[in-house]
């Protein structure tokens, strides 16, 4: 009996290591895969002539763009100073405390630095890099522009241009190497934050799936607690 014991107290901690062992590898592989798809997306991020050049949003200190913002305006300028974009869409709402939504002090940091009021668009609602996309396109859709330059920093083009294809933009990317933000930590979290898209987007399409079948067989219309046009709605990936 003692012998027994014994074995199954060195069977279960070894297959705990080896569990543990094997989740290591796997998160290895999966931290490795997108870090590679960062670079690679940030190495293939060069300026290209577009209709309009979209900034993506970061902080802002008070009425001011925080350092990050500031980067992306100056390649912005840059970037239309240089004649690849004859319109500029500045992005971001109105953060807890702030009297200025972060489009707002993008486009006062754009008119400062010679760029026409008239040729920047303004995005005012969004609060995360998702709706920053998403409102962003209803704001030049009604310019009819077709070719979009997506501008942030080189660790959140992987991101951006995953969101942007999930919209069905026709969309290009130049990146920012920032010189105020410590990269390693910021590639970190993009990492998390592409998984956590990628999740997202994974139990959107299976609760989409989930719905449509429900209506498939409620054949006979029977009582669906599921049968409202609106819920498809609130089944968009979580935005971040």
């Amino acid at each position: 009996m003692n012998k027994r014991r014994k074995r199954m107290r060195n069977f279960f901690p070894r297959k705990g290591l080896q569990a543990l062992a094997v989740v290591v590898l796997l998160g290895g592989l999966w931290v490795g895969y997108h870090w590679q798809r960062i670079e690679q997306t940030a190495g293939q991020a060069v300026p290209r002539h577009a209709d309009v050049g979209i900034v993506l949003g970061a902080a802002v200190w008070g009425e001011s763009p925080g350092p990050a913002l500031r980067e992306r305006l100056e390649q912005a300028v840059r970037l239309y100073q240089d004649g690849y974009v004859s319109t500029l869409l500045v992005t971001g709402g109105l953060g807890e405390g702030k009297t200025k939504t972060e489009a707002e002090v993008s486009r006062d940091y754009l008119v400062a630095h010679g760029i026409p009021a008239e040729h920047i668009l303004l995005e005012d609602k969004s609060t995360s890099t998702y709706e920053n996309l998403l409102y962003g396109q209803q704001a030049f859709d009604d310019y009819r522009m077709h070719h979009v330059l997506i501008i942030s920093h080189d660790y959140h083009l992987a991101r951006a241009m995953t969101m942007a294809e999930s919209l069905g933009w026709n969309a290009s990317a130049v990146g920012v190497r920032s010189q105020v933000l410590f990269g390693p930590y910021h590639r970190g979290r993009e990492v998390l934050a592409l998984t956590y898209w990628e999740v997202s987007q994974f139990l959107s399409l299976a609760a989409r799936s989930l719905i449509l079948a429900a209506d498939f067989v409620d054949v006979h219309e029977v009582a669906n607690p599921l049968h409202d046009p609106r819920r498809l709605g609130l089944l968009n990936p979580v935005a971040i």
